[in-house]
């Protein structure tokens, strides 16, 4: 199941599984409207976060990788929106404070972007690194979240 929705950083694929979204890419494929409603909730909650009202997203998700790379994804929601870390915090985060490479790698893997938000990590010195969807959406979500950040 899937559907493709119009946002301000492109066109956005959406993928679910009987049980949570598994995708969230950019591509270049026509809009499709979604067809469960899991998948219009997704379209609903990313809306929102385009708009500016939503920080936080409430959707079930369905993630599959090694069990290192699901502790750096379900870490990396505990981000907090408008906020960043460094790939050595997040390493930190999940008690690997020595593996900010593979973190970095598992970031690059994240199936699910915005909503398992890998934009939030940068490097050490500030600087926008990688980023799978491309660094333009990066900068875009990052100043997206600066200029909604209520804190």
């Amino acid at each position: 199941m899937h559907c493709v929705m119009p946002s301000p950083v492109g066109h956005l694929r959406i993928e679910a599984a009987e049980d949570g979204i598994s995708s969230v890419t950019r591509t270049a494929e026509e809009c499709t409207p979604p067809t469960t409603p899991l998948l219009a909730e997704c379209v609903r909650q990313l809306n929102a976060y385009f708009s500016g009202q939503l920080t936080d997203f409430d959707l079930p998700l369905h993630m599959e990788g090694t069990a290192f790379r699901l502790k750096v994804w379900h870490t990396l929601r505990r981000i907090p929106y408008g906020t960043t870390r460094s790939y050595g915090q997040l390493a930190a985060m999940i008690g690997q404070s020595s593996a900010s490479r593979a973190v970095g790698d598992a970031n690059h893997h994240n199936p699910i972007c915005i909503i398992v938000p890998c934009h939030r990590v940068i490097g050490a010195d500030g600087s926008l690194t990688g980023y799978g969807e491309g660094l333009d959406m990066k900068e875009w979500l990052l100043e997206h979240e600066r200029k909604h950040h209520h804190a």
